[in-house]
């Protein structure tokens, strides 16, 4: 739940809260991930207080969380020292990895705090990119509201409508997508893998 550009008290208060962790964990993780492979490796983007890497990381071998706040990400490193979480300080919209290193990427309550539709699609593009073919793209993030408008004074606010989110995930490749909306918005989408034909160097339509 982090911005690009910090976040304002109320935040200040809720994300680092043990009853924000017990939501993310006990409401919303479980529901999300049920039925998931979530693979050996995760990429989550923008943890904050890290609320959801506590619950994740026992799903996966290794997990990355790449944190634009470098005094976030040095307290969320030091609380996972010697575990499997490597903590990076990074721009989700840049991200530095390879092509196909993860097998799945997270993102929970952080895209409504990245400024504008144009990164936010720069966002979910570089999610794309590092995922292994395959791999599943799982997040969340808040509906649009006026009780969340004014929790937002003074920082950065831009929900995701709801009805666009397909879309704009076709749009940069991912298929198999689905897009629930309850208490928040929850998203899953995959990046598409080679047919079997196409892995035996079968083009598409050569068949007889």
């Amino acid at each position: 739940m982090r911005s690009v550009t910090g976040v304002n008290e109320n935040h200040a208060r809720l994300c680092p809260s043990p009853q924000w962790a017990a939501y993310i964990q006990a409401d919303l993780l479980p529901t999300l991930v049920d039925g998931i492979d979530l693979g050996d490796e995760l990429l989550e983007i923008g943890p904050g207080p890290g609320a959801a890497t506590e619950w994740l990381r026992h799903e996966v071998r290794r997990l990355v969380a790449v944190e634009i706040d470098g005094q976030a990400a040095a307290v969320l490193a030091a609380r996972h020292d010697g575990t499997n979480v490597e903590v990076v300080i990074g721009n989700a919209a840049e991200m530095t990895f390879a092509e196909a290193c993860f097998d799945s990427v997270g993102s929970f309550t952080m895209l409504h705090h990245v400024p504008t539709t144009e990164l936010q699609n720069k966002v979910l593009s570089e999610a794309f990119r590092v995922l292994r073919p395959g791999g599943v793209l799982i997040g969340s993030d808040s509906l649009p509201s006026n009780e969340l408008h004014h929790f937002h004074v003074g920082d950065t606010y831009n929900p995701i409508e709801p009805s666009s989110l397909l879309s704009r995930l076709e749009t940069l490749g991912f298929h198999r997508i689905s897009v629930v909306v309850d208490q928040e918005l929850r998203f899953v989408a995959r990046k598409p893998a080679p047919s079997v034909d196409t892995a035996a160097g079968i083009e598409d339509g050569a068949r007889s």
